[in-house]
């Protein structure tokens, strides 16, 4: 039986992470925390047998990915736009306190369905599932019987949990994705599953504190 395995990696920790402000496709680096992160992370993968590394074209994924690759003697295959965050158009930058200052409208109209609503300027989550869904299985054609390595965004790796799991992306913010976590699917020829969740054992007292569900990114 041929099996694909395919780790979801979040990018390591940044300061926009740790403040609690918005990110989207904002081009903002790692933290040093981020980057001791993504250290620790590359060490935890070496013996993982992982023979192609794909990644989000942003900062903070593109790092990610380089420190894992250097720690774990790998090499990036490539980068994608269709594997950035989710775009929150002119509430990125802001903590939600603040765009619900600004825009108290906008908002209201956004939680009346946040999966297929979008923030004026952004998309929906249903958007960002199907472009990095796609990705996601693209990838996976290009390496069948491979392990490979997703380094993406939280919004990214719960749509594509969603997917695998069959439930609605309401349902996202009930999965924790933790800054520099790992999941884990499996494509064979009975589908895609889950094999492993948000495993964060590599990071000991680097584990990002656990953040309100805003923002999400």
């Amino acid at each position: 039986m041929t099996l694909t395995r395919v780790f979801l990696i979040r990018h390591g920790e940044t300061e926009y992470n740790r403040t609690a402000r918005i990110q989207g496709q904002l081009d903002i680096e790692l933290s040093d925390k981020g980057r001791a992160q993504a250290r620790l992370l590359g060490q935890r993968l070496r013996a993982e047998g992982i023979e192609a590394v794909h990644a989000s074209d942003l900062s903070r994924a593109r790092e990610t990915a380089e420190i894992v690759c250097r720690e774990a003697g790998l090499s990036i295959t490539a980068f994608h736009p269709d594997l950035r965050e989710i775009a929150f158009g002119r509430w990125q930058g802001h903590s939600m306190a603040e765009v619900e200052k600004l825009y108290p409208e906008d908002v209201a109209r956004w939680l009346q369905d946040t999966t297929t609503n979008a923030p004026p300027g952004g998309e929906s989550y249903v958007a960002l599932q199907e472009r990095s869904w796609r990705r996601v299985e693209a990838i996976a054609e290009a390496h069948p019987g491979e392990t490979v390595a997703v380094v993406a965004h939280g919004g990214v790796v719960k749509s594509v949990l969603c997917k695998v799991l069959g439930i609605d992306l309401h349902h996202r913010r009930r999965v924790v994705v933790d800054n520099a976590s790992f999941s884990i699917i499996e494509l064979s020829e009975r589908g895609w599953r889950v094999k492993t969740l948000n495993d964060t054992s590599h990071l000991g007292e680097l584990v990002s504190a656990i953040s309100k569900p805003w923002p999400e990114t």
